[in-house]
C-alpha cells in the first residue's frame, strides 16, 4: 500500500523539522512537500497533476501573507479531494469554528502528542474528523445553541446513536472500539451509516446535522 501523502504548510522551520522527524518513522505516511506560506502552496498545487495532489494538508493557521483560515477555501478548490487539517497554537472558538465551516477536516493544537497527530492523521483518511478535545468542547457547545426542530426521517440505531455521541465528546475512531470494545471496523461501519443517513461527509458535519436536527440535545 502507498504511503498517505502530506503536504505540511508551516512557516516556522523548527516546527516542520519537528513533524518531518517525527513522521519519518512511520511507514504509511510521508511528508511529500513543504511550504512556509499559502501562497507557495497554492503554486505547487497548481502545477500537479490529479494523480500527484496531496493525501492530506497539515496547516498552520499563523501564516505570513494569506492566514491558515483565509487558505482552507481555496486549497479545497485547488484539492478537493484532499483532507485538511489544521494544526496550530489558536485555540480560540471563533477559529475552529471558521476552520471547520471552511472546510476543514480536523482541528489539531500543537501541544498534542505525536501519537495524537499521526492518530488525527490517519483518522482523517478513514472517515474521521480529529479534533482536540478542549476545541470539540467549543465547537460542541457553539451547535447546541441553535438547534433546528428535530427530524422525524432520520432513525439511528441504539449503537449509531451511541457512537455518534461519542464521536461528539471528541473521541477518534480507535478510541471509540476501544471504549466500547469492538473493533475499528466495527466503528468504521456504524459510522459510514451514521453519515449516510445524516447527508455528512464527516464527524463534524454529522455532529453538527444531529444536533440541529435535534438527535442530539445539551443533556445528551
Amino acid at each position: 500500500m502507498n504511503p498517505l501523502r502530506i503536504m505540511l504548510i508551516e512557516d516556522s522551520p523548527a516546527y516542520r523539522e519537528v513533524i518531518a522527524f517525527g513522521l519519518s518513522d512511520e511507514p504509511d505516511l510521508e511528508i511529500v512537500s513543504q511550504f512556509s506560506t499559502a501562497d507557495a502552496a497554492y503554486r505547487s498545487l497548481r502545477g500537479c497533476s490529479p494523480d500527484a495532489l496531496p493525501d492530506l494538508i497539515l496547516l498552520d493557521l499563523n501564516l505570513p501573507g494569506s492566514s491558515g483560515l483565509d487558505a482552507i477555501c481555496p486549497l479545497k478548490e485547488l484539492a478537493p479531494e484532499t483532507e485538511i487539517i489544521v494544526l496550530t497554537e489558536s485555540n480560540k472558538e471563533a477559529d475552529i469554528l471558521s476552520a471547520i465551516s471552511s472546510g476543514a477536516t480536523g482541528y489539531l493544537l500543537k501541544d498534542s502528542s505525536l501519537d495524537q497527530i499521526t492518530e488525527g492523521i490517519r483518522s482523517a483518511k478513514t472517515g474521521g474528523a480529529p479534533i482536540d478535545p478542549s476545541m470539540a468542547r467549543h465547537l460542541l457547545a457553539k451547535l447546541k445553541s441553535s438547534p433546528l426542530q428535530p427530524d422525524s426521517e432520520t432513525v439511528l440505531t441504539e449503537r449509531e446513536l451511541e457512537i455518534l455521541k461519542l464521536l461528539a465528546d471528541g473521541l477518534l475512531q480507535k478510541q471509540i472500539a476501544e471504549k466500547l470494545a469492538i473493533s475499528p471496523k466495527t466503528v468504521d461501519y456504524h459510522t459510514g451509516r451514521i453519515y449516510k443517513k445524516l447527508g455528512a461527509h464527516n464527524a463534524p458535519a454529522a455532529v453538527a446535522r444531529a444536533y440541529r436536527s435535534g438527535l442530539l440535545t445539551g443533556d445528551s
